[in-house]
């Protein structure tokens, strides 16, 4: 009744049998159940895929970053930068934001993965400070790519696993919420080499490369957020990270 539309009708959208809902229809049915803005969002997207749905889907978006994409994360430093996958795989990151995720170079590249990192690396409850808050919108945003890519490989494997491991990540997952990926918003970490700092962070979709993200965390300059950034870039240079000399080895 609030949505406007027969009770027949509703029964045949919810049982699937009409899959070609109208926008208006959608827009009504968003407005009746009270969605967020990005709840909203993910009832459009579902509709379409209803109304255009293929047996096959989609192949899985490429994890080779592009040698341009390598420099441009070079060159934003000392600003932590890194390159994600849809399920949130970090495919590539500068120094500033290998040492910003402490202890996640422990792991192999191909395991190094956000959600993995919040939910099973014993220094993520550490590192931030509203960790649930993290967490959930992590959750909420696999939920999203789940409701429009549902048979996604990347996907099934990241979500098996996090169920089997994880408690929290189970309860959270039975909840549906969806969000959409982040533009800007501030962070805040509890390092333990630089203390707490809060860096804006600005995420991006990258032209050519479907599926892959560009996140970049930033500070004001002079202030001591920027001076921690800075700091974090320094440690992360190594030693062994800078190839010596073949003489200067042999000396």
């Amino acid at each position: 009744m609030l949505a406007g539309m027969s009770i027949d009708y509703y029964t045949r959208l919810e049982r699937g049998r009409e899959t070609r809902p109208s926008p208006a229809v959608v827009d009504s049915l968003a407005r009746a159940l009270k969605l967020d803005p990005d709840e909203h969002d993910h009832l459009r997207d579902l509709a379409a895929r209803a109304a255009h749905f293929a047996p096959q889907s989609p192949p899985v978006p490429s994890r080779t970053v592009r040698p341009q994409l390598k420099l441009l994360l070079e060159s934003l430093r000392p600003n932590p930068a890194y390159v994600t996958s849809r399920t949130l795989d970090i495919l590539a990151a500068n120094p500033g934001a290998r040492a910003l995720h402490t202890s996640l170079d422990e792991w192999p590249a191909a395991r190094r993965n956000l959600a993995r990192y919040m939910f099973l690396h014993p220094a993520a409850r550490d590192l931030y400070p509203n960790w649930e808050q993290q967490i959930r919108g992590c959750v909420a945003r696999l939920r999203a790519l789940a409701g429009t890519d549902p048979d996604a490989p990347d996907l099934a494997t990241l979500v098996g696993e996090l169920t089997l491991k994880s408690p929290e990540f189970c309860k959270l997952w039975e909840r549906y919420d969806v969000t959409r990926p982040a533009t800007a918003h501030k962070k805040t970490f509890q390092h333990p080499q630089v203390g707490t700092i809060t860096l804006s962070f600005q995420g991006m979709q990258l032209e050519g490369t479907p599926g892959q993200r560009l996140g970049v965390y930033t500070a004001e300059p002079g202030t001591p957020d920027h001076d921690a950034m800075i700091l974090l870039d320094l440690t992360a240079l190594r030693p062994a990270d800078v190839e010596q000399p073949a003489a200067h080895q042999h000396r």
